[in-house]
Order: C-alpha cells, then structure tokens, then sequence
C-alpha cells in the first residue's frame, strides 16, 4: 500500500504516511477525522496492509462510533432512553455535516434528532450525553428545569458539558 489515501468500506478515510526516520515501528492516530498511519519506508510492501488493517482496527476500537451508522445512533439512543428516560422514542436520529454551532438538534414535533458529525472522534460518553441531551427534548421542549433534571440523568452530564467547552476552544483554534 504506497503513501496516500484510502477508504475502509463503511469507515472513516485512512491516510497512511512513510517515514525514513522510523526504523521498526509503526503508528496510527486521528487527525482531522481520518486515521494517519505511519510506518517505516522500508517496510515491505507485502506487510503493509496486514499492518495498516490492524493499526486502523485498534485505533477504531478506541472510538467504535466514528464507524456507526445512522441506524447505529437509533440504537444507542434507544439504549439510552431505556435506561435514562423512560423509553422515550425519536422518530430518527442521524449524523448530519451542517451543523457547525450546534453538537445536535431536535425538532420535538416531529420527533427528529440530528447529531453534528463532528462529534465522531469524542468518547463515547460525550456522545452518550449529547443523545440524551436531545432525547430530553422529546419530553420537555424547552430547556427549563424540568429539562435540565430530565438531562442531568445521565451522570456524566458536567463531565461531557465541560470536555465539549474545551473541544469548542480547540475546534475555534484551529479555524483561526
């Protein structure tokens, strides 16, 4: 596999990178909602997609919903109001690429729930908060204390409330 671009099948793009400093190890990380491979130039061809496979596994495996599809996000949130809400149910909920001030939205009269997608690289418990987060929506529209119980439900609410300050700062950061 040369350096350059690629695209697992239903998973994020993969870009994988030589270097002549590296001399036995190989790496893989997230960067800019991709997974960079690095790995030594003398590397033979012949073991560099075995490496890259597993490399790109084992980084996917730290962020199992960076890969998840729409019909992904409606289970989890399912799992998530069962436990949290009652077994309050969205009509849809789906990744969306136009949301760029908001982590979600929810229109509670048609029951619909849109996730930013930017939010595919944050743990999973970030995730977990913001769904819960809009599916308190579909049983208080507004966010007034009823709302803010319903929410806080999840315990990690603040956790999650103050890693996405921060994932705003650097989000802004690096637009500058």
């Amino acid at each position: 596999m040369p350096s350059g671009w690629a695209r697992k099948p239903s998973g994020p793009p993969v870009e994988v990178r030589t270097s002549a400093k590296r001399r036995k190890t190989a790496s893989a990380f997230w960067q800019d909602g991709r997974v960079v491979v690095v790995l030594p130039e003398r590397l033979p061809r012949a073991d560099r997609v075995e490496l890259v496979d597993g490399l790109v596994r084992r980084v996917l495996a730290q962020r199992p919903h960076v890969t998840t599809s729409d019909r992904d996000l409606l289970v989890r949130s399912a799992s998530l109001a069962d436990r949290y809400l009652g077994g309050v149910r969205p009509a849809s909920v789906r990744w969306v690429s136009n949301q760029q001030r908001r982590w979600g939205s929810c229109t509670s009269r048609t029951r619909e729930i849109r996730i930013s997608d930017r939010l595919r690289v944050v743990p999973g418990w970030v995730l977990d908060a913001v769904l819960v987060h809009e599916l308190a929506h579909l049983i208080e529209p507004t966010h007034s204390a009823r709302f803010r119980r319903l929410a806080a439900r999840y315990p990690r609410t603040s956790e999650a409330d103050l890693y996405l300050a921060g994932f705003t700062l650097g989000l802004e950061s690096a637009d500058r």
